[in-house]
């Protein structure tokens, strides 16, 4: 019995366990279908808060009062998107419309730069080519141009480094570096030369024709025949610089042109209007005695200079009391019989020094700025070249350095005192009856302002020789620029030189070395040392003609 009834307390405690699990089982699922609820709550919480329209595309998805519902709404919202995006093309057009605009001004902005530099007359760029093209032509070819005497003098270290110009009018070629076969005067022979300088001329020609910018007024047509004179001279790194001067539009008016050939094209730098009008020249004479030479003088003096020119002061620096009145007496004459008097005649009792003579010449003017002609007794100049002198300076800028044209002895030339022709008839420019003294540096335009600035002549130089280089090495040393050509209208007359014993040994053998240069050219002068051979070869073919006439 007691066993029974402990089966029967086990059967009612699994019975009670049964029961508890299953509560808890029922429990635990209530809870997590709370939690799951829950979470779907939140999730579609999440979902409403993330996928509600903002409050413009609110507006735009749900219909407006007044709006059309349904297909019609939204067509009409179609519509108006639409119409918002043909806005916005719109808008981007004009943007891109102003760009272009702006990318044209900018180019020819770039146009504008690229004349004001270079000013080409024969280059056309190809604007297909890239951009980098043209520019890199362009700095090449305005480096060019600044790496050439154009617009400032290059400092040069001697008088062998500075490089001359050539002259050249319509048919001829005045030149220095002449050798054997050369002429120092003569037309073109190389066929490249004559098309050279025709080009230079023609374009010359056609840029004094083409229209200024923003001139209306009517201005004459240049031709060829208008083109006085011109220079020109090669840098073998730089390329070849040429100046060509017209005739103006008024009387002592003319027309400058400067075009530079960069290895290729000739590009124009200027085109200036030079009106010499009002230009005075000072002529500066040092003199000591020789006054049958100045009498000489005085005669071209007065018929270039008073009876032509008229714009020509007289300064005569005369040393010594010898031979004094019959110069002042001819200086009288003069300007009674021209009535002319503008001259200045100073006298120093002192030794001759030339260079002391024309610095107290151009130191003793007491006007404005004025332009100085150092000249010799022995100069024969016309009127083309006072012009020449006027147009190759400019203060503060430019000196002129011509080369004389000097003439041989007329005895040894003509080959009897007899048949020596007048001196107006001598002045020709030829093989036989001279030579360009490019050795020399006596003759000079430049204004008084740069002479007084320079420093003037070195004074402790007496007599003859060595002041005139001493001043030409120092314009080459400044900044300006230093013009030396050859030119036709400007001749040294051939007188005897005397080297006496009182010059120092570098004087002297610079005043034998010029006698040497004066007296004929070298075929003439070979004929002179070796006229005993021609005449003892003349000797020996006399008795052959003989036996043949017999």
């Amino acid at each position: 019995m007691d066993c029974t009834v402990y089966l029967e307390d086990d059967d009612g405690l699994s019975i009670l366990n049964a029961r508890m699990v299953r509560r808890g089982l029922l429990g635990w699922l209530s809870r997590v279908g709370i939690v799951l609820v829950c979470l779907c709550c939140i999730v579609s919480v999440l979902y409403m808060l993330a996928c509600t329209p903002r409050a413009e595309d609110e507006q735009l998805l749900l219909p407006r009062v007044n709006s059309p519902t349904g297909k019609e709404g939204y067509h009409a919202i179609l519509q108006e998107r639409e119409e918002e995006h043909r806005n916005y093309i719109t808008s981007l057009k004009k943007q891109i419309s102003q760009l272009k605009d702006e990318l044209q001004e900018r180019s020819e902005q770039l146009k504008n730069v690229q004349g004001h530099y270079s000013d080409a007359l024969t280059v056309t760029f190809d604007h297909a080519s890239p951009e980098k093209t043209q520019t890199d032509l362009l700095d090449f070819l305005h480096s060019q141009v600044s790496k050439a005497e154009v617009h400032n003098g290059v400092k040069v270290p001697t008088e062998y480094a500075a490089i001359p110009y050539d002259s050249f009018t319509l048919q001829k070629v005045y030149q220095l570096e002449t050798g054997l076969t050369r002429h120092p005067e003569e037309k073109p022979v190389r066929k490249d030369k004559r098309d050279e300088l025709a080009e230079v001329i023609e374009l010359a020609v056609g840029a004094l024709n083409s229209p200024e910018d923003g001139s209306n007024t009517p201005k004459r047509t240049y031709t060829s025949s208008d083109f006085i004179e011109g220079i020109y001279r090669t840098e073998r790194d730089k390329g070849t610089l040429y100046e060509l001067t017209f005739k103006g539009d008024r009387n002592q008016e003319f027309k400058r042109l400067v075009l530079f050939r960069p290895f290729g094209p000739v590009v124009k730098v200027k085109n200036e209007k030079l009106n010499m009008a009002s230009v005075l020249v000072n002529i500066i004479v040092p003199l000591a005695k020789r006054a049958d030479k100045f009498q000489q003088f005085m005669h071209n003096f007065r018929e270039v200079c008073i009876n032509q020119d008229k714009r020509v002061h007289l300064t005569v620096v005369y040393f010594g009391k010898e031979q004094a009145q019959e110069v002042k007496l001819i200086l009288e004459n003069t300007s009674k019989a021209a009535n002319f008097k503008n001259f200045t005649f100073i006298q120093l009792n002192e030794e001759f020094s030339r260079g002391k003579g024309l610095d107290v010449g151009a130191r003793a003017w007491k006007g404005n700025n004025v332009l100085l002609f150092f000249c010799d007794v022995d100069i024969y100049f016309n009127a083309e070249f006072l012009n020449t002198c006027r147009i190759n300076t400019q203060p503060g800028k430019r000196v002129f350095y011509p080369v004389l044209f000097s003439q041989y002895n007329p005895a040894i030339i003509y080959g009897h005192h007899d048949a020596i022709p007048p001196i107006d008839q001598q002045l020709v420019i030829k093989k036989d009856t001279g030579f360009w003294r490019d050795f020399g540096f006596g003759m000079t335009c430049q204004y008084r302002s740069d002479f007084i600035n320079i420093g003037g002549f070195d004074l402790d130089i007496k007599g003859w020789g060595g002041e005139d280089v001493h001043l030409y090495r120092k314009y080459l040393h400044s900044n300006l620029i230093v013009i030396r050509t050859p030119v036709k209208g400007l001749f040294h007359l051939w007188h005897e030189k005397r080297c006496v014993d009182e010059l120092t040994p570098e004087q002297y053998k610079m005043c034998m070395q010029s006698k040497a240069m004066n007296e004929a050219s070298h075929g003439q002068l070979g004929m002179l040392v070796f006229r005993h051979e021609i005449e003892a070869h003349l000797r020996k073919q006399k008795p052959k003609s003989n036996v043949k006439k017999s």
